[in-house]
């Protein structure tokens, strides 16, 4: 995590630990309105907060007062670099300031990590997810496991972007089943696209967070594609970066006939959670199957999140574990 150049290092004392901020406005922005961050930030990690002029003085366990200052120091340095903050940025360093990953170093934590349009960076939001990026730079095949809001469809679509707009690739392509959840809604109206458009509607919510109107363009000029799983077959797909969303609703058969399109100098992402299958056996056949016979091989990778990595709405983690729990209702710890 990024240690903001100019502000001066903490004092720490058995009981606190003080940061002095230099710049008052900023300091402004690090506070939040009505001081909403400090107050997130104390809840989360169970410390107190106070500020005195420029100076802001943590008070807590040991560990959790490094931790909130460690938080502080890094939504700073955002703030120094140009970016707005809100509650989700400080969600973010707290998870990744509470839940140290072995295989990333904490410096590189919350540094932006890829581009993908003109003045558009993404950021990762947890270490979960800075594990799934490097496994999607260094692997031609990935697969992203893990229950609903952990970013897994929207971090692909992320990296897609950020290699067509570094033209290391010539096409974005996005597919997922064309399958209702749970309920059954007869004929559409309209032609092919207007029937298919409902089912592909998330695809085209993520692309437009993280390429922005850019993204018409692109798909008028066949740069992106977004596509349902049945148009895949027969097709070869070359020097592209291809996302399979809701892989839970692919029967084997279906799995198989869309992990054998990747063509040469292309890269592939499947993302999917086996415990939310709208198949009619309520089973994520094709996903499972492709996880157990694919887990060694080489070339492959494997994802996983828990209801610790939802970076949506903090009642999402709560609504996850509960039903993991078997909802026994009880309440999930905040």
């Amino acid at each position: 995590m990024t240690t903001s150049p100019r502000s001066k290092p903490a004092k720490t004392t058995r009981e606190q630990v003080t940061l002095e901020f230099p710049d008052n406005r900023l300091l402004a922005a690090l506070c939040g309105g009505h001081a909403r961050h400090f107050v997130r930030i104390e809840q989360r990690l169970r410390v107190r907060i106070n500020m005195r002029g420029n100076i802001v003085v943590i008070e807590g366990e040991p560990d959790l007062r490094e931790q909130s200052a460690t938080v502080l120091r890094a939504l700073y340095a955002r703030l120094e670099g140009g970016e707005d903050i809100g509650l989700a940025e400080v969600d973010a360093e707290i998870r990744f300031a509470s839940h140290a990953h072995p295989d990333l170093p904490a410096q590189e934590f919350g540094v932006p990590q890829i581009r993908t349009a003109a003045g558009r960076i993404t950021r990762t939001r947890s270490p979960a997810q800075s594990a799934y990026l490097d496994l999607m730079r260094t692997h031609p095949l990935v697969f992203g496991v893990g229950p609903a809001g952990t970013g897994k469809t929207f971090l692909a679509a992320a990296f897609g972007a950020h290699l067509l707009y570094e033209r290391r690739i010539e096409r974005l392509i996005l597919s997922r089943p064309a399958l209702e959840a749970g309920e059954r809604l007869g004929f559409l109206p309209g032609d092919l696209r207007e029937k298919i458009d409902p089912y592909l509607r998330p695809l085209y919510d993520a692309l437009f967070d993280v390429i922005g109107e850019q993204v018409t363009r692109l798909m008028e000029q066949g740069s992106i594609e977004v596509a349902p799983l049945a148009f895949m077959r027969g097709r070869t797909l070359r020097r592209a970066f291809v996302i399979l969303d809701e892989a839970q609703n692919c029967s084997s058969a279906q799995m198989r006939m869309f992990l054998t399109r990747l063509g040469e100098d292309s890269r592939m992402v499947v993302c999917g959670d086996v415990t939310q299958s709208d198949l009619p056996s309520g089973r994520a056949e094709g996903l499972e199957e492709a996880l157990r016979r694919l887990n060694e091989v080489e070339g492959v990778a494997i994802a996983h999140f828990t209801d610790h990595d939802v970076v949506r709405h903090p009642l999402v983690t709560r609504i996850v574990r509960a039903y993991e729990q078997g909802g026994k209702g009880t309440k999930a710890e905040p």
